[in-house]
Parts: C-alpha cells; structure tokens; sequence
C-alpha cells in the first residue's frame, strides 16, 4: 500500500515535484478518478479499514503486542494510527474536493507510464487480497520462505538431541 501511494504521488509529481501539499490535489477525481480512485484506496488500507491489507496489517502488530504483554505499545501504536488517520482523511477530502483556484498544478494530460500502471495495478490487487484472504496470502508467503529457509524439524523423541554432544577427551 505504500509502494503504491507513493506511486501515484510520484505519477502526479514528476521529477520537479510539482505537487508538495494538499492543497495541490484538490480535484484530482475530476481530472484524474482512476488515480484519485486508486490513491484513496491506498489511504484507506494506510488507515486500517477493514477488507484491506493495512486492517490485517494493523490487527496482527497490535494483536502481537497485546499477547506478549507488551500492552504500553498497543496503546501506543493506536494513538499513532489515530494522528495518521488524521492526514490520511485530510488528503482523501481533498482528492474529492473542489479545486480552490482554476490555476491548480495537476496536469491531467500527463499519462500514467506503463511500469507505473504494472506497480499500482500489483500493489493494488495485494492490498485487495490481504485484505480479503489474508491467511491463504499469509500461508503461501510462509510456505515460499520455508523453501528458501526450512526451519528445522525437531524429533518426536525428546531424548534424542539434534547437537552433536561434545566428548570428553
């Protein structure tokens, strides 16, 4: 979800970063819905609402911190997700706003390059899919890493060591 927001912020941007605050991207769904439509999806994930990705994401960090006693950070990480939260509706409000001036710096000609089109379409559908599977995502991520690095089974025999035992000389 971050790779891409900031895509489509770096889409909308340029090299020159002709884009730097909120205001700038007031009326983007008028001149640009797909991109204001897929930045707002993004913002929403980076919030925490259910059927994303970021909701998952969210709920396992915290649900972690709670489990391990470590409730301080839960409550920490919550007030965190608030004060972004804060941000993320001020820039989805002015995706869907009107423009203040006629002399807004969004370009609607400029067209999404193709490997910007690949990253946002890629990053889409995963935050799409972790957040309506997320343990059939989560499994095969789990089952590709085991294959890159197998964790070791352990014997059913207790008694029986998987260390070589040091011998007495």
């Amino acid at each position: 979800m971050n790779v891409g927001a900031f895509t489509v912020i770096t889409q909308l941007g340029g090299y020159d970063e002709r884009i730097r605050t909120i205001d700038d991207y007031a009326g983007l769904a008028l001149k640009r819905p797909v991109l204001a439509a897929t930045l707002g999806f993004f913002l929403l994930s980076l919030i925490g609402i259910p059927f994303t990705g970021g909701f998952f994401g969210k709920f396992y960090v915290f649900s972690a911190a709670l489990h391990a006693g470590n409730v301080w950070l839960a409550v920490l990480g919550l007030l965190n997700s608030g004060i972004a939260c804060f941000y993320y509706l001020r820039l989805l409000a002015a995706l869907y706003s009107r423009p203040r001036t006629e002399s807004d710096r969004l370009d609607a000609r400029t067209p999404v390059t193709i490997p910007a089109a690949i990253a946002l379409t890629f990053t889409a559908v995963a935050t799409l899919l972790l957040g309506i599977a997320p343990n059939r995502i989560l499994s095969l991520a789990q089952r590709s890493a085991d294959t890159v690095h197998p964790i070791p089974v352990q014997p059913a025999d207790s008694s029986v060591s998987v260390l070589p035992s040091r011998s007495s000389e």
